[in-house]
Order: structure tokens, then sequence, then C-alpha cells
């Protein structure tokens, strides 16, 4: 690390020498304390656009946007100027509001396997009670997820997790009781027999749970057919199908991941972009479906700050932008423009990596074979990313401090912002090699 970069992480280093006191490994989420790439985390000060500021003044491109939801940039101004005015309205009511209403009505007209939505506070939170709707609706107990999906930090999925767990190497389920473990299944993502077979043996199946296109063993796209073989075998078992869609859902399409490769999932989960940068979750399905959920049925959720007043201005003001759909034609483009650059920049190097992509979601594994699942994804070289990813960080280019997270890009990066990312890969990527001959 450079003097000029020393004298950068000065002051995080002082923060996070007094937050490993106070905070469990003195963070709030675990990726973010950098275990996979090693080093001190950035304290952040502020953030607009698609650069964030750390606590000493220095700016950096942004390729997380907090894990996703800030699809127009930080600090938009039409949400900014929204949550002035709903502020001074006041923060939490307890009771309902029109916005939840509009919030319910957006959701519904852009997601077409939602008919009725249930507001909640956290992705964790939507998934926690998809599952329990689906058990409650099937009466069967268990739960069908894939190697290297996560799903929020719910007992029952906490079995080959991928994402964090992955990153920090610990344990699948960790005081999770032996008996929900025993109710979860896991087998590989992209591979249809293994979904056949794991029916063929358990007939006692409530759900199956999947990231449509994973996003955190890296960004994994779905085979052709995959999701169409999922949805036919659960269809054909009545078992039910959950998209989890937190960090799909209004990113790839307006309407998701399902929107995208055409595919009606049983239940779906929302969260990140809904909330417009704010903590919010949701889940939705058919009206049939839905009924269930106390105080229509007998399926007991609740939470006192679901449809909060603030995450609903900030994710109407967001979905509402995201009808128009040249926004995702321009993420699109900018897309293909950073990985086929990122791409470019590895070959010229003579370093083997493998971008994957679907629109504004993308990783580079540091692996010379394609990656389609947990096990191809593991074998990426995490020392080499460690090292590109601090190399990129000196140059003013901030990525997901891992290499089992997927980066994304918002209509805030702009032609100039992408190829000045680009050149740092290039001047990083040469580094790397220099120093490996």
């Amino acid at each position: 690390m450079s003097s000029k970069q020393s004298e950068v992480a000065s002051l995080s280093e002082k923060l996070f020498a007094r937050a490993v006191e106070l905070i469990p490994g003195g963070v709030n989420s675990p990726v973010r304390a950098f275990r996979g790439v090693g080093g001190t985390p950035r304290f952040i000060r502020s953030a607009k656009g698609a650069t964030m500021t750390d606590v000493d003044g220095h700016t950096y491109i942004d390729y997380v946007g907090s894990w996703g939801p800030m699809i127009l940039g930080h600090a938009d101004e039409e949400v900014i100027e929204a949550l002035r005015e709903a502020l001074a309205q006041g923060t939490s009511y307890g009771a309902p509001t029109q916005l939840e209403v509009e919030m319910a009505e957006e959701i519904v007209d852009a997601v077409p396997s939602i008919e009725m939505v249930r507001m909640v506070n956290s992705g964790t939170e939507a998934t926690m009670s998809a599952i329990r709707l689906a058990r409650g609706l099937t009466g069967r107990t268990k739960l069908l997820k894939f190697e290297g999906c996560y799903h929020g930090h719910g007992d029952s999925f906490l079995v080959k997790a991928g994402s964090g767990v992955a990153t920090l190497g610990l344990p699948d389920s960790p005081g999770v009781p032996a008996s929900l473990a025993q109710d979860t299944l896991t087998i590989p993502y992209n591979d249809s027999l293994a979904l056949e077979e794991a029916f063929a043996e358990h007939r006692d199946i409530a759900a199956v749970i999947i990231e449509p296109v994973v996003g955190n063993m890296g960004c994994v796209p779905p085979r052709e057919n995959f999701l169409l073989d999922v949805r036919e075998i659960t269809r054909k078992t009545s078992a039910l199908l959950i998209f989890d869609e937190v960090m799909t859902g209004s990113r790839l399409s307006r309407g998701g991941a399902q929107q995208l490769y055409n595919i009606t999932p049983d239940i779906t989960t929302l969260g990140k972009i809904i909330g417009g940068g704010l903590p919010v979750g949701a889940y939705g399905a058919s009206r049939d479906i839905m009924n269930h959920i106390a105080p229509a049925g007998t399926i007991y959720q609740a939470g006192t700050l679901s449809g909060n007043p603030l995450a609903m201005t900030a994710g109407l003001v967001t979905l509402r932008r995201l009808r128009d759909a040249s926004i995702y034609e321009r993420l699109e483009r900018a897309g293909q423009r950073l990985c086929d650059g990122l791409s470019a920049a590895a070959r010229e190097a003579g370093i083997a990596t493998v971008t994957n992509r679907v629109g504004s979601m993308w990783t580079t594994f540091f692996t010379g074979e394609p990656v389609t699942d947990w096990t191809s994804s593991s074998k990426s070289d995490r020392d080499l990313f460690g090292r590109f990813f601090h190399l990129m960080l000196e140059q003013g280019v901030y990525l997901a401090p891992s290499q089992f997270e997927a980066g994304f890009i918002s209509t805030a990066h702009t032609d100039e912002l992408l190829d000045r990312t680009i050149e740092a890969a290039r001047t990083a990527l040469s580094q790397l090699k220099k120093h490996d001959v």
C-alpha cells in the first residue's frame, strides 16, 4: 500500500480499532470486515451518484451500491427530497398508511407472480416468512435450497449458504438445531437431474427456494431451461416454488428475474431496491396463497416497523422511476461495456478470469473455467482476488470485498467512470502479472 493510501486508511484504522471493542468483528454485517481480502475496511462518510467518500475524504467509484439497492445511484435528488417531506410528517405510526397501499399497487403491477404482498423489514424476514407460509400451506416440513445460495440468516437457510459464510470459512450452520438442518436439503445449482433425484427420495418437500440469478457465490446465471425445469418439477410434485428476488427484483427488469426469464413462481420475496436504500423486505403471491396470512388467515407473521413510511417513500420514488424501460437498456449497455473491458484487460495481462453478468449484476472470478455452481465458483483464486481488490482500491475503485459477491452498476455510472474502472483494472492486472513473474 502506498504512503498516500496509508494516510487514507488511518482514520478508518482508528475507527475499526474502536469498533472491534464494541461490535462483533467490528462490523454489523460480516462481509464488511474485509476478512475475504485482508486489511482494514474503509469507513464511509458520504456517497453521491456512483461514488462513495471515506472518512479521510478520499472518493471511490462504487460497485457495491449498498449490496444492490442503489440502482439510481447514491443520494438521488428526487429520493432525498421525498424523504425530507416524509420526515416532516413523522417517522413511524404503527398504523396503516396510504403509502403502503401505493407500494402494494406498484409491486403488484410490476411483478408477474404477485397479486397480494406483505411488507416486512428485511430480505431475511421476507424469506423466513415465505418458508413459514409454504410449510403452512403444504403441511410438509422439508425445504430444498441450492448450494451457495444465500437467503438471509434464518436457521433453515444457513446450510451451504455461500456468500459471507464462504468468505469467512465458517461452518455451515453453527447454532442451528440439528432437526432444522436435517429439514434443509441442498443440491448443486444448475443441476436439474439432482433436483429430480431429491424429489424422488423425499416426498415431504414443502418448497424449493432459489435465487433465479445467484448473487451470493458471485453472479451465476441459470443455464438454459434450468429455471423451467425447476418450475415443472415443483408443479408436478405439488411443492411450492419460491423465487428469492431480494437481489434481482427490479434489478434485472422492472418485474425481476421472473419477468426476464418468463417463469412464474408461487411465492416471491423482495427487498433492497423496493426500499430505495432504506431497510425493507416483502413477500407476495397469488390472492389465494396470501390470504392464508394473518389476519386474513391463520399463518401468523407481524412486524412493528413493517411498511415504515420512510422506506415506502424512498421505494415508491425508485420503483416509479423504474417504469421507464430505457433505464434497463442503459444498464445493459453499461454492464456490457464494463465487463467486456474487464475481460479484455485480463486477457492482455495473461491472467485467467471469467466474468459472469446478467444486466447490471456481475462478478469477475479469478479462475480459468466456467462458473456455473458453487463447486466451480469455489475454485476461484481468493488470494489473487484479494490482491486485485486492494490494487483497485488504491486507484479509487471500490469492489465488493469478497470473491463471492456480485457487483452492481447504477444509472449514475457514466461511460467515463466505467472506462476509468477498466483502466484501473488494466493497471492492477498488469501489476499482478509482474509480481507473479
